[in-house]
């Protein structure tokens, strides 16, 4: 289990986290869940797909890789591409919850925690969280911004998929890509949706799901779906390189 504290400058005055890109990091990953608030960014450089967990419901993934651990986008230290998914950009810190007396009224109030064993903590290397005279250091303020985009993407996961479903939107894809006449890739348990019935919604329905933000989130995954073939490209120059 993860050794996580509440974050707080008397604890963690000398906490600093190292911020580069590596395997050694859980950077080599061909899967990775993101959010619906990430959408705009992700489609730019990933795929995005949908998988079920264990219980049965939707959650967003893009795809970095077509073996597993593999993520074509991590070059030793560098991620070659505009942007980091936010569960890889939040690093050691995790969302936690604090009752707080607000205007005299208590309330269950977000607030940030480190797991003090991630790999990226450290007290000689990285970025520090808090400045010497006081206060945030910047990163720790971009590290707010992306566990705000995690939980309002959170929040955002659940109705968005329930008005995909009653649009009967999902829809399973069999993703097979074919990188030579002798190599084949198969990615399993995939959804996406289906642009056809999207471009066939009126009425009632289109209005619920532009009233909700869903219809850009929509536009947005099948927009990404063009990517694939990016990653059939970056599959095969890693393969032409390694001889």
């Amino acid at each position: 289990m993860a050794n996580t504290a509440l974050l707080n400058n008397i604890d963690h005055a000398d906490l600093k986290v190292i911020t580069r890109r590596g395997a050694e990091f859980g950077d080599s990953v061909n899967l990775v869940a993101v959010y619906p608030t990430e959408f705009s960014e992700l489609q730019r450089d990933y795929p995005i797909f949908f998988r079920k967990d264990e219980a049965g419901n939707y959650f967003c993934v893009v795809l970095m890789g077509l073996d597993k651990g593999e993520n074509l986008f991590l070059a030793g230290d560098r991620w070659n591409a505009n942007y980091v998914p936010a569960l890889l950009q939040r690093g050691p810190f995790l969302i936690g919850f604090q009752d707080q007396n607000v205007d005299g009224e208590v309330r269950r109030e977000p607030v940030i925690h480190v797991d003090l064993d991630n790999p990226r903590v450290s007290k000689t290397e990285g970025e520090p969280r808090f400045l010497a005279q006081g206060g945030n250091a910047p990163y720790l303020q971009h590290v707010s911004q992306v566990l705000r985009v995690i939980a309002i993407g959170d929040e955002m996961t659940k109705p968005m998929f329930e008005a995909f479903d009653q649009a009967g939107l999902i829809e399973p894809v069999s993703l097979d890509l074919k990188l030579d006449d002798h190599t084949e890739y198969k990615v399993p348990d995939l959804f996406t949706l289906s642009e056809e019935r999207l471009a066939a919604l009126e009425g009632e329905m289109l209005e619920r799901l532009h009233k909700g933000g869903f219809l850009r989130a929509a536009y947005l995954v099948l927009a990404s779906l063009s990517n694939v073939n990016r990653l059939i490209n970056m599959k095969n120059a890693k393969r032409s390189a390694a001889g």
